[in-house]
Formats: structure tokens, C-alpha cells, sequence
């Protein structure tokens, strides 16, 4: 994951995607489920319009084991991390390092196995390794600088094209605007269902202001990596009181 030296220097623009109204109202929580509802948001804090575009990539898996190389050709290394189940407690050997001010994990056993600057792909196919994607692409495919490769990368679905094509249209008028800094945080995690092919994981998100809310992703498992489903109706996140009943899990 990126140092936060990464981050958008100052007057720089920046994807309004990323504002922090926007991500504590519905980037790290999962899904967004309308896009209208996102504009708002971002509408709300900028008050003004402006512009701001994405280049398209390629489409496809990418990448050697390096930091920066994306080939959409390689398949990915095989894993260290064997069968296991799936786990009741906080996974061991985790490392959590800010991506765009969001801690995020990794693990040298279950993935990212190859991660560039935007890019973090080849998990284990495990439960951990589920988890672990689950957890990286859910953020990046919102928050990353090419978040469309990410997206055509690694996501699924039947909401897919929809969403890059309302925020493609959206980054066309929206304007950049300042970042407050009231990012989510992973705080726990629940699996609700897990096979050879699918994890259906809860991940509980902790903000700034003590609220917390409980998003549901899905991963399948395709061509050989995790990938994260974008369905046509995503579903809402929950609010919760406390990590009752999750594995208490995070980076800050």
C-alpha cells in the first residue's frame, strides 16, 4: 500500500471521489448504491463544478510480483498460505500500511502477493486471503488515482458497468475539494458464508465522530484471484453499537 507520502500534494486536483464528506458518507463502507446520492454529497462540500477525467486501461489481470509493473498477460504466483479455516480470531503475520490515509492489511502468506501503486492483487484462496481482499479492493477501487483499472480489474458483476459509467460521466463535472480527513477504518469483520468460490464477508468501518457501520462484500473466486462483486442493487450498510459478535480486527 501506498506511504502517505502519496497522497495528493496541496493544489493538486484531486478525485472528488475521494473528498471527505464523500468517503464517510459512502466510499468505505462498501458499495454506492446510488449515484445520484454520491454526486450530492460531493455537490454539498464543493458547492461549485469542475473537472476531472479518467484515462480507461486495460482490461484483464495484471502483474509480476513487483512493486510498480502492471502486465495484464501474468498470472499470479502461487500462494504461500495452504487449506485452512476459516478464522474466529484476528489472522497473525497481518501488516497494515496507510493507503490514501485508510490502513489497510497484507500479509506475505495470504496477499496481496503483487501490488503497485494502485493495483493489489493475487490473494490466497483461503478464507484469509478472502478477507484480505475483500479488505484492499473494497478501497481501492473508490480511492486509488486509476481506480478505473482497478475496477475493470477486479470487480465483477452486474452493477459494474453502470458504475463506471456514471462516474466517469460524474468526474466530467465534479470538482476537486478539500480533504477532511474523516476516513473510515476497518474496526472488525464477520463471515457470514465462505466455499471453494465464494466469501460473503460483514466488515464493521469505525469513523472519526465514534460511529460505526457494517458493510457486506462479496468476493468470488475467478481466474485464478479474488475478485470483488459489484451487484445490480447493492445493499446498505448497517449501523452498529459495538463489535458484539465480530472479530475485532484493524490497523489504528
Amino acid at each position: 500500500m501506498a506511504e502517505p507520502g502519496n497522497r495528493v500534494a496541496a493544489g493538486e486536483p484531486r478525485s472528488p471521489w475521494l473528498r471527505g464528506g464523500f468517503v464517510l458518507a459512502a466510499a468505505f463502507i462498501g458499495f454506492i448504491a446510488v449515484i445520484g446520492a454520491v454526486l450530492g454529497v460531493a455537490s454539498d462540500i464543493s458547492g461549485k463544478d469542475g473537472s476531472d477525467t479518467a484515462d480507461a486501461p486495460t482490461t484483464g489481470a495484471v502483474g509480476p510480483s513487483s512493486a510498480e509493473s502492471t502486465d495484464a498477460g501474468t498470472a499470479c504466483p502461487e500462494p504461500a498460505d495452504g487449506p485452512q479455516d476459516v478464522p474466529n480470531s484476528a489472522p497473525t503475520g497481518v501488516t497494515w500500511t496507510l493507503y490514501e490515509t485508510v490502513a489497510l492489511p497484507s500479509s506475505k502468506k495470504a496477499g496481496p502477493a503483487v501490488a503497485g501503486k494502485d493495483l493489489a492483487r493475487c490473494y490466497a484462496h483461503t478464507p484469509v486471503g478472502a478477507l484480505l481482499a475483500t479488505s484492499q479492493i473494497s478501497v481501492r477501487y473508490l480511492a486509488a488515482d486509476d481506480w478505473l483499472e482497478v475496477t475493470r480489474t477486479q470487480t465483477v458483476g452486474a452493477g459494474r458497468d453502470a458504475y463506471i459509467a456514471d462516474r466517469t460521466k460524474a468526474e466530467q463535472t465534479a470538482a476537486p475539494g478539500p480533504d477532511d480527513g474523516a476516513h473510515g477504518q476497518i474496526a472488525g469483520f464477520r463471515f457470514v458464508t465462505h466455499n471453494d468460490t465464494t466469501a460473503v464477508i460483514q466488515t464493521v468501518w469505525r469513523f472519526p465522530d465514534g460511529r460505526m457501520q457494517a458493510a457486506t462484500t462479496t468476493v468470488l473466486w475467478q481466474d485464478g484471484d479474488w475478485r470483488l462483486e459489484y451487484p445490480a442493487d447493492p445493499p446498505d450498510p448497517t449501523p452498529v453499537d459495538s463489535l458484539a459478535g465480530y472479530t475485532p480486527w484493524g490497523g489504528v
